[in-house]
């Protein structure tokens, strides 16, 4: 096992330069070179991922890193398992095999890349591997037809169970129905939209999941809706970032405030948001977050909470953390200032007192509770100089209405809203709402023309929020006013989509299947766009959360 810094020598830069030359096959090769080395017994496979380990840890060393669980992210840490992997390859193929058998090895990557993949055996521990061989093996495995897939279906599912534990969750419930629903070209997707290390959190998680349930085809529950759902444009801060920004910014005094009591909690809390708004965030992330304010190209977005608690299969801790809009209408340098300060403040609601007292009453407070976050663009139009979702809405799969043995509870009931809202986590409150049963289906909440009074928008002129009253809305020139808006009164209303079976089925649809696939009641939130058409219209469901409903009253 090696002791000092990984040496190189002339035959290895030689195989090293060679390499240089295949940068897309490069992988695959040094994989075969790899598996010749472990079957002539040249270095045993587990002996040689520990000494990559020890060489990786005294990398780490050198470039001044005392406390590397702390000081480096789980992202940057399999870069650089991934890279000393790469050089230790190198050098034990140069100095043992040589370049002739090297040729041999190219030659055969190069020869069979356009060929069927073949079955194989997996040739290395997946829980070590790096993130490249884990997609590259399975995406092989998946593409293989049904009769040889059979035969390494084990190998697939271990490699999607590793793949969700370092993305998603390490809660057993969630992996057994995520290893069932996602692909590994569905994990490769989240993989991509991954800023900085760790998981992107239970919301994000539960979005995720909900929507590849929903979009499956062959499923048994209701017809086939995949090309009327979707989730906006998302991508996903790390739940690892939260750590660096708390210790470059000194926070880390605070990590322990869930054993305080919640007098202490709630007195010190002011400071600590204080704190966290004058943080900085690390530079890195900074550099990538540009690059997604670029992608989201002037459109109204929000920063959200995805802790590693929220939407968990057991329990939901709806509300408790932050989420923060930004209309995004202002300089660039406002914009990307309004996006740090959402994530600061994301950051900051990781410490809310309240969140803590529901964390202690499930039994969690000794939880390491992380804060991954969401970036995702508000579904909507624009309307003038506002910009406003449809409808925003929140189901719940059980009617709370009727009683659980009461077959009519089966079918659900919404909760509608036209704007914004962002009471949406909690159906059963009306406030400005409307609430209807899908059974009649018929209004729950009384008359529809009393259902709500203002609309909240995004006054892209202005930069910010207004409240406006509805009649500002639903003039005769908005373009929904056919939809929603009542030809007597001149009121909003929702007769039309309680009307429309084709609106009806599709919500029925999303929520049975939702609750016969968590085999649980389930609440989830979305966002509604209405699509033009001749006669009824068309609907495109936006899949926001989606969580257990043991708390949704």
């Amino acid at each position: 096992m090696p002791t000092g810094p990984l040496r190189t020598t002339t035959p290895t830069i030689d195989v090293y330069i060679k390499l240089a030359q295949y940068p897309i096959l490069c992988d695959r090769i040094r994989m075969r070179m790899r598996e010749e080395l472990f079957r002539r017994g040249i270095v045993d496979k587990t002996e040689f991922e520990q000494e990559v380990k020890t060489l990786a840890i005294e990398s780490q060393r050198r470039e001044g890193l005392n406390n590397p669980t702390v000081q480096e992210d789980e992202n940057a840490w399999q870069r650089r398992l991934e890279t000393i992997r790469d050089l230790h390859t190198d050098n034990y193929f140069a100095n043992n095999l040589g370049s002739s058998l090297l040729e041999q090895i190219i030659d055969e990557v190069l020869n069979n890349q356009d060929k069927a993949p073949k079955a194989m055996e997996l040739t290395f521990n997946p829980e070590i591997a790096p993130w490249a061989m884990l997609f590259e093996q399975g995406s092989i495995y998946d593409a293989l037809p049904p009769p040889e897939q059979e035969k390494v279906k084990h190998h697939l599912e271990e490699i999607k169970v590793v793949l969700i534990k370092r993305l998603l969750s390490d809660h057993l419930p969630f992996i057994r129905l995520a290893k069932q629903v996602f692909s590994i070209k569905d994990l490769n997707w989240i993989y991509e939209r991954l800023i900085g290390g760790g998981k992107i959190g239970g919301k994000a998680g539960g979005m995720l999941l909900a929507w590849r349930i929903l979009e499956r085809a062959n499923h048994d529950f209701g017809p086939n809706i995949a090309s009327h759902v979707t989730i906006p444009d998302t991508y996903f801060i790390g739940s690892e970032i939260i750590y660096e920004f708390l210790l470059q910014n000194k926070l880390e005094r605070y990590v322990n405030q869930k054993y305080l009591s919640l007098e202490d909690m709630r007195t010190q809390y002011p400071e600590i948001v204080a704190c966290c708004l004058a943080g900085k965030i690390p530079n890195y992330i900074m550099e990538q977050l540009r690059d997604v304010l670029n992608r989201l190209n002037g459109r109204p977005f929000v920063v959200r909470s995805s802790s590693l608690l929220e939407d968990h299969i057991d329990y939901a801790f709806a509300g408790k953390y932050t989420s923060v809009f930004c209309p995004n209408q202002g300089s660039p340098t406002e914009n990307f200032e309004a996006l740090l300060e959402g994530i600061r403040r994301v950051y900051a609601s990781t410490f809310n007192p309240e969140a803590m007292i529901e964390r202690q009453e499930h039994g969690l407070i000794d939880y390491d509770e992380r804060m991954a976050i969401m970036i995702q663009p508000l579904i909507g139009h624009r309307y003038g100089r506002y910009f406003l979702p449809t409808i925003v809405g929140a189901g719940l799969s059980q009617n709370p209405w009727y009683k659980k043995n009461d077959s009519r509870a089966r079918d659900g009931c919404l909760r509608l809203t036209l704007g914004l809202d962002e009471r949406v986590n909690l159906p059963l409150e009306e406030g400005q709402a409307c609430i209807i049963s899908l059974n009649a289906p018929d209004y729950l909440n009384g008359s529809q023309a009393l259902i709500q009074k203002n609309v909240k928008v995004v006054d892209l002129a202005a930069n910010n929020f207004k409240l406006l009253p509805i009649s500002e809305i639903l003039r005769e020139d908005y373009p929904y006013g056919r939809y929603l808006l009542d030809p007597q009164t001149h009121q909003l209303t929702y007769d039309h989509l309680i009307n429309d079976e084709k609106f009806v089925r599709l919500m029925r649809t999303a929520l049975t299947r939702l609750e016969k696939t968590y085999d649980v009641p389930v609440q989830f939130e979305f966002a509604l766009e209405i699509i033009p058409a001749p006669g009824r219209p068309d609907y495109k469901l936006y899949v926001l959360q989606c969580h257990t409903a043991v708390n949704a009253a």
